[in-house]
């Protein structure tokens, strides 16, 4: 039994999980949006949330523990710089999670996963 034990496994062990999350959140903060699974888009809705909250302190210290997490330092300098100071006036809910379509090889759940704000930013460019 697995009580008190948070969290999905996803079949994977333990450093491929969280190889899989870094991978997601990083995409997740560079792209604005991001479509997977329904169950990992809400596994990494906290994780990127706990991201953000790190950018808005903002400090030294804020920055080496969010290039120890996310893989890419243009990420983490967007994050810095763009990102957080647009959820400034936020306390938190900085995701939206959608559920989009049953994908057609396992009848999975999908969601798009988004930032709040910046995923229809990122669709009107896409668009003009």
């Amino acid at each position: 039994m697995r009580h008190k034990n948070a969290g999905r496994q996803f079949g994977r062990d333990t450093k491929h999980r969280r190889s899989l999350f870094r991978n997601l959140v990083t995409a997740l903060l560079e792209h604005g949006r991001i479509e997977t699974t329904l169950m990992k888009a809400k596994e990494i809705g906290p994780i990127a949330e706990k991201m953000i909250t790190i950018g808005k302190r903002g400090n030294l210290n804020d920055r080496r523990l969010a290039l120890a997490y996310i893989k890419s330092e243009s990420v983490v300098r967007r994050l810095f710089e763009s990102l957080s100071p647009h959820f400034l006036d936020r306390a938190g809910g900085y995701t939206r999670i959608v559920r989009t379509r049953r994908r057609l090889g396992d009848s999975a759940e999908m969601a798009i996963i988004e930032l709040i704000g910046i995923g229809k930013e990122a669709d009107k460019k896409e668009t003009t």
